[in-house]
């Protein structure tokens, strides 16, 4: 079935003319192979040749045995390849057993060439495959095994024959004779030639324990890296990138690696007189196993605050190994950035304390996966480092290291283990949490593989910048709607200060500080706090806008003058706010004595569209008619607007709407407070903005109120 195994990864390759030609559908379909592939590779048909009339027995027997076979098979599929496999069993009884036998012989002396080739091409090409790797070294195995076999044949021999040289000996020392002494050195001429025969065997063992060695060592590299590669693609995940977390794959390799460790220890012990060189590499191989096959499946929060609870989950690929009744106990402990590079460190020194930091490896029998959870972790208490500079606490990286001792059959000793988290960050104010997370971003982003822990540039081009910004938006969001060249451009003129008709920024250099130190131009806030304003409302209220493409989102305002200004009266563009973060404003162009206004709605904040839909606001703003181009508002959202349920409680309902201009009044009066005049005995809740002040953004503002809708 191993042979079949392999093929059926090649045939994958192959076109349907040469798969057709290996497997002839008339005389021998593909189908035979497939279903009988096991017991076909179980039988020896070497021996089978057109002359061979005396095997013509036996070659029957296969043909009868291969047709129950099939048949047996058959009636276990559907009804297509039921009807298929039973023309194939009645085909087969036609033909001639012989010819049957010899053409699976000439099948698998194909197969065989098909597959050597292969393997030479990657070979030459550099490219061995993985589990390729393994099958040679499970082979060395065999070999080692079947040489251990016949250097404990020839240890017996040698002990047989001794006995027997020493008795005779014993009759030629009390009566010498010349018989006796020719069978004496006959005797020892064999036990010589057995002694050089073992040592050769012993010899040979040797090489193939060398060549065995190194070649376990690439493979088990080539297990490493792809190990770090699905570690890399999990931390990078926390931007937006795409991660597959299934580690069964890695799993079934570091399961194979270690039984071929296991078998080539095994067989070190049983050979005689073989250097401890080999044990101890075979020991140095496995505590690197051991120690890869650690991974944080499930990571902690990247940003944690103190006295909250939160969770992590370690995972061990080879928990098939662990022995039996001896629990195996991990523990966890926050180390800083200085103790991440220095384990000796992390161990003397405790810069944190963790609730709830153990937990034991348990076995889950019916995933065969084996994981350490800690479910409740907490932490009390956190000792932070000196700081360089300006440098704030949600800047300082720490880690979650686990630690553990794994007993192997066969190794006095334990094999100690740790393996860390990703950075995280520990706040002890909600407040604080915005900034934490841009520390992580930019660590995610743009920290290099490999790197010393936790460094990270301070400096990086635009384009991966707005290439990260990119991917963290959409993901955080939900949405697949990119961000558009536009909304980059921007992005880079506001990140930069630079004037909205400014040049290409693509190649400039964006630093941690412009990113979320340094306040925006004449704002009090970065440029990462307002642009995770923009992504927070439009996960929260805007997505299904956003998605599709209803909103232009990032654009500046001399560009919306720029658009608009051709446009007909009502042609309106959204767009998150520059002056406020977490805010979306209407800007709309409007005409005047033949002269285009451009006008900007107060922004909508979260509470805002808590209160009322962007869709219904739309609605309910007279002044705009037409989403820029040419988009009829109605068309563009209408599937937003939220209609007013019936009721029968008695009351006369009431509604909500939002009106553009100037605070409406009541009995010639101004409207102010919370809360309008008692009307016709009924008291409205509303929320009326006072009259923003000069010099904002916008040019009017909004008021909500309530009107009978009676």
């Amino acid at each position: 079935m191993a042979q079949w195994l392999e093929m059926s990864y090649v045939l994958t390759d192959m076109d349907d003319e040469r798969i057709n030609a290996l497997y002839p559908p008339d005389t021998f379909p593909i189908e035979i192979r497939h279903y009988l592939c096991q017991w076909m590779e179980e039988k020896d048909w070497e021996g089978f040749s057109p002359d061979q009339s005396d095997k013509e027995p036996l070659a029957q027997a296969l043909l009868s045995d291969a047709v129950l076979l099939l048949e047996s098979v058959a009636d276990q599929q559907n009804i297509v390849e039921r009807m298929k496999l039973v023309q194939i069993t009645k085909n087969m009884m036609t033909r001639p057993a012989m010819e049957f036998a010899v053409k699976i012989r000439n099948i698998f002396r194909q197969e065989k060439m098909i597959l050597c080739e292969r393997l030479a091409n990657k070979r030459a090409e550099g490219k061995t495959p993985d589990f390729e790797d393994l099958s040679f070294l499970k082979n060395t195995v065999f070999q080692l095994q079947d040489r251990r076999k016949r250097i404990h044949s020839c240890q017996e021999d040698i002990n047989w024959e001794m006995v027997n040289f020493e008795a005779l000996q014993s009759v030629h020392a009390k009566s010498p004779a010349e018989r006796s002494l020719r069978e004496l050195q006959v005797l020892s001429k064999k036990i010589q030639e057995l002694k050089i025969n073992q040592s050769s065997l012993i010899q040979e063992c040797l090489g193939v324990f060398t060549e065995t060695l190194t070649k376990l060592k690439q493979c088990q590299d080539n297990f490493i890296v792809k190990m770090n590669v699905w570690q890399w693609e999990q931390h990078k995940s926390v931007i937006g990138y795409p991660f597959t977390d299934d580690l069964s794959h890695l799993q079934n390799w570091s399961e194979k690696l270690f039984a071929v460790n296991s078998n080539l220890r095994q067989e070190w012990l049983l050979i005689p007189d073989l250097p401890k060189e080999i044990g101890e590499k075979l020991t140095g191989l496995l505590q690197e196993l051991i120690q890869s096959s650690f991974v944080v499946e499930k990571q902690p929060p990247q940003v944690i605050k103190t006295q909250s609870k939160f969770s992590a989950v370690v995972r061990y690929l080879l928990g098939e190994s662990l022995v039996s009744g001896q629990p195996v106990t991990m523990k966890a402990q926050i180390i800083n950035e200085l103790q991440a590079r220095n384990v000796n460190l992390a161990l003397c020194d405790n810069v944190g304390e963790l609730i709830n930091h153990t937990a034991i490896l348990d076995r889950n029998t019916a995933t065969k996966t084996t994981n350490a959870n800690f479910r409740h972790m907490s932490i009390k208490k956190i000792k932070r480092a000196d700081r360089k500079g300006a440098e704030s606490v949600t800047e300082e990286k720490f880690a979650l290291m686990f630690l553990a001792e794994i007993f192997i059959t066969g190794h006095e000793t334990p094999f100690k283990i740790h393996i860390n988290s990703q950075p995280v960050v520990v706040i002890v104010h909600g407040s604080q949490d915005i900034n934490a997370v841009a520390t992580i971003i930019w660590d995610c982003a743009f920290a290099e593989p490999d790197r010393v822990p936790f460094v990270v540039p301070d400096r990086v081009t635009w384009k991966m910048m707005i290439e990260t910004l990119n991917v963290k938006f959409c993901s955080e969001v939900g949405t697949n709607h990119n961000l558009n060249p536009y909304n980059k451009h921007f992005l880079a003129q506001k990140i930069f200060d630079q004037p909205e008709y400014a040049n290409d920024l693509s190649d400039s250099v964006v630093t941690w500080c412009q990113f979320n130190k340094e306040v925006l131009a004449g704002r009090n806030f970065t440029f990462w706090q307002w642009f995770e304003g923009a992504m927070d409302l439009t996960k929260k209220h805007l997505k299904p806008y956003w998605s599709d493409g209803l909103i232009f989102g990032f654009i500046g305002k001399q560009h919306v003058h720029l658009i608009l200004k051709e446009s007909p009266s009502g042609t309106f563009i959204l767009r998150f706010s520059d002056s406020e973060i977490g805010g979306i404003t209407i800007a709309y162009v409007s005409h005047e004595n033949g002269i285009p206004m451009i006008q900007n709605i107060q922004p909508f904040t979260r509470k805002d569209l808590e209160i009322r839909c962007l869709g219904d606001r739309i609605r309910d703003i007279n002044e705009i008619l037409y989403l820029y181009p040419n988009v009829s508002k109605h068309e563009g959202f209408k599937k937003f607007y939220t209609e007013q349920q019936p009721t029968n409680s008695g009351y006369i309902p009431v509604s909500l709407q939002t009106k553009v201009g100037t605070v409406p009044e009541i009995d010639g009066s101004h409207v102010s407070g919370d809360t309008l005049p008692d009307l016709n005995g009924l008291s409205m809740d509303a929320h009326c903005d006072p009259v923003p002040p000069d010099g904002m953004e916008y040019d009017f503002y909004f008021n909500e109120f309530t009107k009978n809708s009676t």
